[in-house]
């Protein structure tokens, strides 16, 4: 698998990818779990190519608390993280993030940081785990943060990135055989890896009980490849 051990944001910086490269992650990540899970209110991974002016949200919830948010703006990318059995957790911690976490954002992610979709009812910001890159950043940055002693996975990062940082069909065959409880195709998880257009018989492949027209909506809001035009 492609995280274990001690791990924080400090291990998934050196190991994400470039923004553009995570992107088009975010983008077919979203698109297999869209075909995998027709009920959009169960999928793990989602993204938005048109959540705001400009920007792009890719996002993951397990459902059972952990989420990430990852805002794609002119100015970069900024990765919230939050897992909420992490001792890091603001609710453990007077309302307020860990320490370090997000004090060094710079000014053009703040918002996203700060935006009321990241924060709870009281203004308490969701986040144990932040990273970012500006567009001209040769790697990806996080804040100086002492983590908590003997804490095997202190932010959460072990299992919030996972698919982030092992970007291999496989990682996904397993997270997905796992999660969903069915076989899931492994030549049809290449094919939409390799971000190509999707068809009617690769789509039934994945699931046969979705439809490559059915589709068409979850296409465009994940922004994918779309599919040739057949002749008419």
């Amino acid at each position: 698998m492609g995280l274990d051990g001690h791990v924080t944001v400090y291990d998934v910086a050196r190991r994400l990818p470039s923004i553009a490269d995570l992107r088009d992650l975010c983008r077919l990540l979203a698109m297999l779990d869209a075909i995998l899970s027709p009920d959009g209110e169960a999928r793990y991974y989602s993204m938005n190519a048109h959540w705001a002016d400009g920007e792009e949200m890719a996002s993951m919830s397990d459902g059972s608390g952990n989420e990430y948010s990852i805002v794609f703006s002119a100015a970069g990318a900024c990765i919230r993280g939050f897992d909420h059995e992490s001792p890091m957790s603001p609710y453990g911690n007077d309302g307020e993030p860990w320490p370090g976490v997000i004090d060094e954002v710079p000014a053009p992610f703040k918002p996203f940081v700060e935006e009321p979709a990241f924060t709870d009812e009281d203004g308490v910001s969701v986040v144990t785990a932040c990273l970012w890159r500006g567009v001209t950043d040769d790697r990806w940055h996080h804040g100086t943060i002492d983590f908590p002693d003997r804490a095997v996975d202190p932010d959460g990062g072990s299992g919030l990135f996972e698919l982030l940082v092992d970007r291999s069909p496989e990682a996904f065959q397993r997270f997905a055989e796992d999660y969903y409880e069915v076989p899931v195709d492994l030549e049809a998880v290449r094919h939409v890896y390799a971000l190509r257009p999707l068809s009617p018989e690769l789509v039934s492949l994945l699931n046969p009980e979705v439809s490559l027209a059915g589709l068409a909506q979850d296409i465009s809001e994940v922004g994918y490849p779309q599919p040739d035009r057949q002749p008419t």
